[in-house]
């Protein structure tokens, strides 16, 4: 019998789940078993703030120690959590279907955000969420928020928080039964998220074996890939980190990509955006997607027109004053 796939992850229950599904997922088109490693990163120790320990980007920086150290074989990590610079030597190597990239909002009684009362108690640790929930609804107080999904519910249970600002798709990864409390999701027009939200990453050695990058190749989605493609290099274009005050969101319908950017400041104050739809081209087809994204050098890829096509968006807003709005990373 072949020896396993070793597929890394934190040991958190959504990196768990999520991993278990991408091995199963994989197990069954590779024929091969796939064992998951436990790994220990420094975002998972530390208490402090995301945004002092260096964004959401300090989760993945371990892993892909274990990865090139020859401790497993390839790695699953949200896509939102990833710096925009691929590391060399790594690839990302499939992007399945992306789940709900909506964020939804938590609470005991089912009050939509808007509707909270003056002094309300929000909880999230993402910059961007924090300037959006001010913007719907100025009145509350925001509070830093660190921890699992499930001490995250349960402050909300006990009173400690009146609401949490979540993402969608991994309560529904989890699997949470969510019974007692009262759950808005947030349209993506007026409340993008975070550049890849929704999506996994299945990154491996950019030599890996010849049958674990075919297996990979073959749970590829060139659609999803596309989309996170066009708002991965809007963050990237605007120099921002993972955890900038920056949403947007890309969907590929009606024979054109429609890509919605904004970029907030840090207190809610201002936003600036920029919503616009380019045709696809007319050669584009298909759902399975080229393994690594390698054809991004090809000018006339679909990767390539993401690439472009998020770029612009950039430039427009940079020409509308973003800049003056988004922290600068040396490494975004």
């Amino acid at each position: 019998m072949s020896r396993p796939f070793r597929l890394g992850t934190r040991r958190s229950a959504l990196a768990t789940a999520q991993s278990q599904q991408v091995a199963d997922t994989l197990a069954a088109v590779a024929g091969r078993p796939v064992e998951l490693v436990p790994i220990v990163s420094e975002g998972d120790v530390s208490r402090a703030s995301l945004s002092q320990i260096g964004g959401t980007g300090v989760f993945a920086t371990r892993l892909r120690e274990a990865l090139l150290a020859g401790e497993c074989d390839l790695l699953v990590h949200s896509l939102k959590d990833l710096p925009t610079t691929q590391p060399p030597g790594l690839v990302i190597a499939a992007i399945p279907v992306r789940e709900d990239a909506r964020d939804v909002v938590v609470t005991r009684d089912g009050a939509p955000l808007h509707a909270l009362p003056a002094g309300a108690r929000v909880g999230t640790g993402s910059p961007r969420r924090r300037a959006q929930v001010i913007r719907r609804n100025p009145g509350v107080d925001v509070h830093d928020l660190r921890g699992n999904v499930d001490s995250r519910l349960q402050r909300v249970r006990d009173g400690q928080l009146d609401a949490v600002v979540l993402a969608a798709a991994g309560l529904s990864r989890i699997g949470l039964d969510l019974g007692d409390l009262g759950l808005e999701p947030l349209g993506l027009a007026s409340w993008p998220t975070a550049p890849g939200q929704g999506a996994l990453a299945i990154e491996t050695l950019a030599d890996g074996p010849a049958d674990l990058m075919a297996a990979l190749a073959r749970i590829d989605h060139l659609d999803t890939r596309v989309a996170v493609t066009a708002e991965r290099t809007v963050l990237a274009a605007l120099e921002a980190g993972c955890h900038a005050p920056v949403g947007a969101h890309a969907e590929l319908a009606g024979g054109s990509l429609r890509l919605n950017a904004v970029v907030y400041a840090l207190d809610g104050s201002r936003r600036i955006a920029c919503d616009r739809a380019d045709p696809l081209p007319q050669e584009y087809g298909g759902t399975t997607g080229s393994g690594d994204g390698a054809d991004a050098a090809d000018d006339a890829s679909p990767i390539a027109y993401a690439v472009r096509a998020g770029s612009e968006t950039a430039r427009r807003l940079l020409e509308g004053g973003a800049a003056g709005l988004v922290p600068r990373e040396s490494t975004p």
